[in-house]
């Protein structure tokens, strides 16, 4: 197949977190794909969780300091980057006090959902892509992995879809098991409006915006949908099969060829 560029969104990547399947594949299908000689760029966010130092984190100075608005208040888009030796990967990570820094992961010490995690997807979201243009890098492929990465298919179809480096990209949905168990947000359906990206094209959306609602929306501006996971939804992967979407079953430790002939099947030569 031709080589392509290919951006993986990630919401998790190991080592920096724990070992699951997520984080795992996280850091093994970017590493899969290099080795296959793809061009590839990464980005997670920088959890609260993860040690700077041991992970050997460093500000990246040229693509920090925007401010993105979201419910007219301004968050500052901090940018870091580290290197996965055994991988040879390189990760970039998105940062922010409020949303990610002083933080863990999707729920607090006590195993709460933090209640804006639907704000964080929407900032993780804007900040990626806003990041890659600020690359001048021009992908071909944006594969995204967990329910962080969500809004990014609705941000590329209708919000970036004039931008230089989106105009032809097209985009994977990676669905996992792993989940948060609440909503995103009383708020999240007039929090996401960007640009195109309007909030009432999610009326048609339930008003209690959960993980299921999200894998939707995702889905419904994918050019593609892989099953991450041997258990994932059965209903999300039959609402993308129903919608025509193309869609990749679970392929287990083994799952280079499978998943280049997916690229090449929804981004042909």
């Amino acid at each position: 197949m031709a080589k392509k560029k290919i951006l993986f969104i990630n919401q998790e990547i190991s080592p920096y977190v724990p070992d699951t399947n997520m984080s795992v594949m996280g850091r093994e299908l970017p590493r899969v794909m290099q080795d296959r000689s793809h061009e590839i760029r990464t980005f997670m966010p920088k959890w609260g969780t993860i040690n700077e130092r041991r992970g050997q984190l460093h500000e990246v100075i040229r693509l920090s300091g925007m401010n993105l608005i979201i419910n007219d208040t301004d968050h500052p888009l901090i940018i870091k980057v580290a290197s996965i030796p055994v991988a040879r990967v390189q990760v970039y990570f998105i940062d922010n006090d409020d949303y990610f820094s002083k933080r863990q992961m999707a729920v607090d010490e006590n195993g709460v959902d933090y209640t804006d995690n639907g704000e964080r997807a929407i900032f993780f979201a804007r900040g990626v892509l806003e990041t890659v243009k600020k690359l001048r890098w021009i992908p071909d492929i944006i594969h995204c992995q967990g329910w962080m990465s969500g809004v990014v298919p609705f941000y590329i179809k209708k919000a970036y879809c004039d931008e230089p480096s989106f105009a032809n990209t097209k985009v994977v949905t990676s669905l996992f098991t792993k989940s948060i168990k609440g909503d995103l947000g009383s708020n999240f359906k007039s929090y996401v409006e960007f640009r195109d990206a309007k909030s009432d094209l999610l009326t048609g959306y339930s008003d209690n915006f959960d993980c299921e609602e999200l894998g939707k929306l995702a889905i419904n501006y994918s050019d593609g949908v892989v099953a991450s996971d041997a258990d994932v939804s059965k209903t999300l992967m039959k609402y993308a099969k129903d919608k025509g979407i193309p869609t990749l079953g679970y392929q287990g430790e083994d799952f280079g060829d499978a998943y280049e002939a997916f690229y090449d099947q929804i981004c042909p030569e």
